[in-house]
């Protein structure tokens, strides 16, 4: 039986070389030297394993949000394409969390004993664990063979695990962070927006969906649903009066809120589907007048 060719992660299908592979592939090194940059220069120097820690967490909830921001970005931009770096960012994704995991096991001084109790008595500890393990498993079976072994359907089913271990991640996020909550409720809202998308997408007609005015209208709907969820969260389980939160939205004392940055990104999304239509349209209309 002849052997199936494997292309490395800088080539398309074909074996040629992508030059968007190549900078996606070389892009997500970034975070890591950077880090690391960091640490070598002495600006982790009061803890440094957590400081590392915390880093290496953040940019692997970023970029599981950064795949999952793909599919509306090929259907709203119509840029196909873009699905060659789907896994990729996916399994990196992955890394960055197991990477994270053993920056814990750093701070813990490598005592694994230690570390699993810390896991199983912690419950934050415990739904990142276990999300870690999800993305472990769509990373295992992210591969062609595995597609052609499960079939389409079962290995379909099987990567929609990824919105639970997305929202595993945010629970983890948000009792790790304890009062200081601006960066994982801007990651809710935004990934309320991707959830909302594919809601609209499996309700309607793609077209219907990558609609600016659908579009805008989502962005306003997820900007709504971060500030109210904001305010739930302070008035649920903080001594903080979640109204007054809710009601910061509108002064700007605090600054600009989640809710209106989660606003921002959906305005932008809208308009530049908006632009992208326009050029598109483009061609039409001078034809039109010759």
């Amino acid at each position: 039986m002849p052997k199936r060719l494997v292309f490395p992660p800088w080539t398309d299908r074909s074996g040629r070389l992508s030059l968007l592979k190549v900078s996606v592939f070389a892009g997500l090194f970034g975070p890591a030297i950077w880090t690391f940059y960091r640490l070598m220069a002495g600006f982790y120097m009061a803890e440094p394993a957590k400081s590392v820690n915390h880093e290496l967490g953040l940019w692997a909830f970023r970029l599981l949000l950064l795949s999952l921001a793909i599919t509306p970005a090929m259907q709203i931009f119509r840029l196909p394409r873009l699905i060659i770096i789907r896994r990729m960012v996916g399994v990196a994704a992955f890394a960055y969390a197991f990477s994270h995991i053993c920056a814990y096991t750093a701070m813990e001084n490598f005592h694994i004993g230690k570390v699993i109790s810390e896991i199983f008595a912690r419950f934050y500890l415990t739904i990142g664990f276990a999300g870690l393990l999800i993305l472990g498993v769509l990373t295992a079976t992210s591969v062609d063979a595995a597609v052609r072994k499960m079939g389409t359907r079962a290995w379909l089913r099987l990567h929609r695990l990824v919105y639970l271990a997305t929202v595993l991640a945010l629970i983890h996020y948000f009792i790790q962070s304890k009062l200081v909550v601006t960066e994982p409720t801007i990651f809710a809202g935004l990934f309320m927006w991707l959830m909302g998308y594919r809601l609209i997408l499996w309700m309607t007609r793609p077209r219907l969906a990558s609609h600016p005015v659908t579009l805008l209208a989502l962005g306003f709907m997820a900007a709504t649903l971060t500030m109210v969820g904001e305010a739930a969260g302070y008035m649920l389980f903080t001594p903080i009066d979640g109204m007054k939160v809710f009601y910061a939205n509108f002064t700007f004392v605090a600054g600009i809120r989640p809710g209106w940055i989660v606003l921002i990104v959906g305005v932008a999304v809208a308009a530049l589907a908006l632009l992208r239509n326009w050029k598109a349209a483009a061609p039409s209309r001078a034809t039109a007048v010759v």
